[in-house]
């Protein structure tokens, strides 16, 4: 059976989206590998040797969040769109609020926390970094 877990690029601020992240989650990264440590990783720039190459942080049972930088001078782009949201599925009203209160600090509210229609405590936001989030508590049909 695989797993699934997200894989987000950044454009020369993945350490500092991680360490946001860890912030956020608590954890240890299991890998974090800067480029410079890559074979021919000396023949980069200085600026792209300290870029992350990959870096992995367990967020929940299961669930790695994985990144790394993007190498311009290999001719990467890095491209923001909303075509992928990480969606957190929490068991409680105070981890759903803590959660998206935390990440969304310095990013843009998409749908603010709130009591939808299909009975989840649900909200949306993009990160400071970029990143799309959903955070979501299901309900039953009493509560």
């Amino acid at each position: 059976m695989a797993t699934i877990n997200p894989y987000l690029n950044f454009d020369g601020n993945a350490e500092a989206a991680f360490n946001f992240y860890k912030s956020v989650f608590g954890g240890e990264f299991i890998t974090f590998q800067l480029l410079k440590n890559a074979p021919d990783g000396d023949n980069l720039s200085v600026e792209e040797q300290n870029r992350v190459m990959h870096v992995s942080l367990p967020i929940s049972e299961g669930f790695v969040l994985m990144g790394s930088d993007i190498v311009p001078s290999m001719g990467h782009k890095l491209i923001k769109g909303n075509n992928s949201y990480i969606s957190l599925n929490t068991k409680t009203k105070e981890e759903t609020e803590r959660l998206f209160n935390a990440l969304s600090e310095g990013g843009t509210i998409q749908m603010p926390l709130a009591m939808t229609f299909w009975g989840s405590y649900f909200g949306m936001f993009a990160d400071k970094f970029g990143t799309q989030w959903m955070v979501s508590q299901q309900h039953d049909k009493q509560g």
